[in-house]
């Protein structure tokens, strides 16, 4: 078995007297979606800010693609290929679809634009946002206000951004927000092939998109992974079942 894109080791964060996050261990493996999922105040998005690099744990690592980058700041992670998508969109809503896929490839590239014109003519960013476009099925509307989108829409113009980091692995932070039955269907599908691209770390409430997509899910409680395993071992124990699913396993 080849090693894990992605390996977390031991990271713990306090805020205060408050522990978000004790030991947590977790790997991402290549073509796989690997699930995170657990109740408010689980400790979700600081694990999550802890692996990207917003945060800065009080112990432990991060390892991604055979390197250790717990030193390295969010963007140099994500120019090394760590793509992450936010549950409240990031978008520049008042931007063409276009744009903003255009702001990512510029941003990948660690230049600093002054002149939004001339970044639009830039031949070798509107390639890489055109492809990007093309993968995720919005070419059709890339001229497009990003307001004008629907959620789903812009939910894969997240992902297209993403796309021009030249990704290795996705953290996703409820991808599933907000959308209704037939988006969140829809989403499924387009995450259902992503993973073969790159691998998805997922934290979701949506509990059906879970059990659909996920290959491998982790449960955190209270800032602790008390269970790892497919979506039967997962469905099947007690344990998570007690704590998080509602129900007491018969």
């Amino acid at each position: 078995m080849t090693d894990p894109i992605l390996k977390v080791r031991g990271l713990t964060k306090s805020f205060g007297g408050l522990v978000a996050t004790r030991d947590v261990d977790l790997d991402l493996r290549a073509g796989e979606i690997h699930a995170l999922i657990g109740p408010n105040g689980a400790g979700k998005s600081t694990l999550v800010q802890l692996i990207s690099g917003a945060l800065r744990p009080d112990a432990g690592s991060v390892q991604f693609g055979g390197q250790d980058v717990s030193a390295l700041t969010t963007a140099a992670r994500a120019r090394k290929g760590m793509a992450r998508t936010f549950q409240i969109s990031s978008l520049a809503m008042e931007y063409s679809v276009l744009q903003n896929v255009v702001l990512g490839a510029l941003g990948r590239r660690g230049d600093v634009f002054r002149f939004f014109n001339r970044v639009m003519k830039d031949q070798q960013l509107l390639k890489v946002a055109e492809k990007a476009l093309v993968q995720v099925g919005l070419q059709d509307v890339r001229a497009f206000r990003t307001s004008d989108l629907s959620h789903g829409q812009r939910r894969q113009l997240e992902v297209a951004v993403a796309l021009t980091l030249d990704p290795k692995a996705f953290l996703m932070d409820e991808p599933m927000a907000g959308l209704g039955a037939e988006g969140s269907q829809q989403l499924q599908g387009f995450l259902d092939q992503l993973r073969h691209q790159a691998p998805i770390l997922l934290i979701e409430h949506d509990m059906d998109a879970v059990f659909a997509l996920a290959d491998r899910i982790s449960v955190l409680v209270y800032g602790e992974i008390i269970a790892t395993g497919t979506v039967d071992e997962i469905r099947g124990n007690p344990a998570v079942r007690q704590a998080y699913l509602g129900e007491v396993a018969e």
